[in-house]
């Protein structure tokens, strides 16, 4: 193998306030799965410098589109309020909604990692794979309604312990590197995204 792409999340970054996200911020994890993401990266560097190993370590941003699960605890929060909307349920919202996200579109992802795989000089870089945008959960919440024409309210709860509360990435290294550029804006990925839900509600 000559080289090794390896998915890894903005939730190495933790509730740091500052914006956008760059990779040369310090790491603050604030969860398990954080931490986990972390010392992968630490693998990847370590194999890159010591057995010659290329590895290119892309931290995706909140990554939805079709397939993803909604029954899943892993699944993201668009296909959870998708779900529930086309059910006629209330979707609850943790904390106030004003939370913001980088919501990225899985075609996003996909060409990053393409690019990842193929660009020269990038063998053990950490590397943000984003929109490099953000949009809070309560005008998310607004998109999908009308998208989906319903009048559905959500129901708020209280903010869950090790959320982040403000999340959007810096893409200088990755054009600098990778020459990327997202493909799919946040409304059309949100539209392909409850396209495919509706087609396969069951």
């Amino acid at each position: 193998v000559r080289r090794v792409v390896l998915a890894s999340s903005c939730a190495v970054y933790g509730d740091d306030p500052e914006l956008p996200k760059t990779e040369m911020m310090t790491p603050k994890p604030a969860s398990p799965y954080a931490v986990q993401k972390l010392s992968a990266e630490h693998y990847a560097r370590v194999y890159s410098e010591l057995f010659g190993v290329e590895t290119a370590c892309l931290r995706y941003f909140n990554v939805y589109g079709p397939r993803q699960d909604p029954s899943s605890p892993y699944s993201g929060v668009i296909s959870v309020f998708i779900k529930a909307i086309l059910a006629g349920e209330r979707p609850v919202i943790w904390g106030d909604g004003e939370q913001t996200r980088d919501f990225t579109y899985v075609a996003n992802v996909v060409d990053g990692v393409l690019r990842a795989a193929r660009a020269r000089g990038v063998s053990g870089e950490v590397i943000n794979v984003a929109a490099g945008d953000r949009v809070s959960i309560n005008r998310l919440f607004q998109a999908l309604r009308d998208l989906t024409n319903t009048d559905v309210e959500p129901l708020y709860g209280p903010p869950r312990p090790g959320d982040v509360r403000d999340s959007q990435a810096d893409l200088t290294l990755a054009k600098r590197l990778l020459d990327y550029t997202p493909l799919v804006e946040f409304e059309e990925g949100l539209r392909r995204t409850v396209d495919w839900y509706r087609e396969n509600a069951d």
